[in-house]
């Protein structure tokens, strides 16, 4: 005889028992939704021309549903209950646009975030630091976001200064000041102030530095790797006259950080060099730099290191980045990179361009390719004018059917098994040996 089913087993616990268990926005959830959400900006090979149809209200009520509960749930007793609530939150706001939703409930969401921030313990500080800069890339530039981050700003910047705290959670603040503040600023005022606490950090890594405070340790450098990148990131809004001062500053100062036993302090000195050069040949077509010769060796050996204490993957990605951060300083060359989402294309030509890309791509992960083709504000940034409009008729042309795939890849197929073995036969050109 079965037994019977105890009382309450299918719900969540309220407070005050068990950890709730939260089922996580999942990678099926996103894909899903995200097409039915925005079908004219999916991509081609996406779209399923002879599947099921999608009662998109529906699915996008669900959604929401999901949502709402995870928002309670960031104000739960439980820590592990509110860190899964804001990575559940995280890969939501990453891979679709939700500005109405979260429009309406902004107010409720900053509170958490500040809630988690304050009161947590490190991988919620990181979750929660992660889904703020989330929320900033979905409000945009406007006032809305302007609120969020002067709540939230103050309480960034005590943790990123609060030497208490775990380096993991100021990383992630440090990380997170920079891009909300990038978005948001209009006061000049409080982009110099956030730069300067980002600069009081990354600073500790120059060598002088690090000979009076005895404390720079490799346990740090992830610390100063971040704010280095958060303060490169937003030298690249600042007034140009603001631009010369930081270039004065820093640029004799960087090259000693291409000594660091961390190859991504190595790789991030090198690149905000790189940056640094092309911004002041930008004010100055005669741009001259004293300590070019130390400079440029310095750079050549990175670009061919050879040591054998290195694991291969580093030097083989050191390499790779120095070459091109060699020919930047010494040749005002950069490598025009391609990025593909949906039938458009973008051109990433300079290191402005590159540092920023980078920025945004590390925190929306995957959902990048989504946020470029349907986000207002990274559109505006990339100068990419307004969202290109794709109904179904037009998707369904540009896509290839399944019985065509199915033929070319058979093709494909069968011509590389056919050379491949001529390869193989050892009776081929047998001739030739004797």
């Amino acid at each position: 005889m079965p037994k019977p089913k105890k009382r309450g087993s299918n719900h969540q616990r309220g407070a005050g028992g068990q950890p709730r268990n939260v089922q996580p926005f999942s990678d099926e959830d996103a894909s899903i939704e995200t097409m039915s959400h925005c079908s004219g900006f999916s991509d081609p090979a996406s779209f399923t021309e002879d599947g099921p149809e999608v009662d998109e209200e529906a699915t996008q009520e669900d959604l929401e549903y999901k949502l709402k509960g995870f928002i309670d749930l960031t104000l739960d007793k439980s820590a592990k209950t509110r860190q899964a609530a804001l990575e559940s939150l995280k890969s939501a706001f990453s891979s679709k646009i939700l500005y109405e939703f979260i429009m309406e409930r902004r107010m409720t969401l900053t509170d958490s975030i500040e809630r988690c921030i304050k009161k947590g313990k490190s991988d919620e500080q990181c979750a929660a630091a992660g889904l703020a800069c989330l929320l900033c890339v979905q409000m945009g530039s406007g006032i809305e976001s302007e609120e969020i981050f002067k709540t939230l700003g103050p309480v960034l910047k005590k943790i990123v200064c609060d030497g208490t705290a775990s380096i993991q959670a100021r990383q992630a603040c440090a990380t997170c000041l920079g891009i909300c503040c990038f978005i948001v600023t209009d006061d000049i005022t409080e982009l110099y102030s956030t730069m300067e606490c980002l600069e009081n950090i990354f600073t500790k890594a120059y060598p002088r530095d690090r000979d009076t405070n005895g404390v720079s340790s490799t346990h740090n450098t992830v610390l100063h790797v971040s704010a280095l990148l958060a303060w490169t990131l937003l030298l690249t809004i600042c007034p140009m006259n603001e631009v010369k001062k930081k270039i004065e500053m820093h640029l004799h100062k960087l090259p000693s950080l291409l000594s660091c036993d961390d190859l991504n302090m190595r790789i991030a000195a090198g690149e905000t060099l790189a940056l640094l050069f092309e911004l002041a040949r930008e004010t100055d077509a005669d741009f001259f730099y004293e300590d070019m010769d130390l400079l440029t060796e310095k750079l050549r050996a990175l670009a061919t290191d050879g040591n054998k204490h290195r694991a291969k993957v580093d030097k083989r990605k050191q390499r790779s980045v120095f070459r091109d951060i060699l020919r930047a300083v010494e040749e005002r060359d950069f490598p025009t990179e391609m990025v593909k989402f949906g039938p458009e294309r973008m051109y990433i030509d300079c290191w402005v361009k590159k540092q920023t890309y980078e920025t945004f791509k590390e925190i929306l992960g995957s959902g990048m390719q989504y946020h470029l083709q349907s986000n207002d504000f990274l559109r505006n940034v990339f100068e990419l004018g307004p969202p290109v409009m794709l109904d179904a008729a037009t998707l369904k042309t540009m896509k290839i059917s399944r019985f065509e795939r199915h033929l070319y890849n058979s093709a494909a197929f069968k011509a590389r098994t056919k050379a491949r073995s001529k390869c193989r036969d050892k009776r081929a050109d047998v001739g030739e040996f004797f």
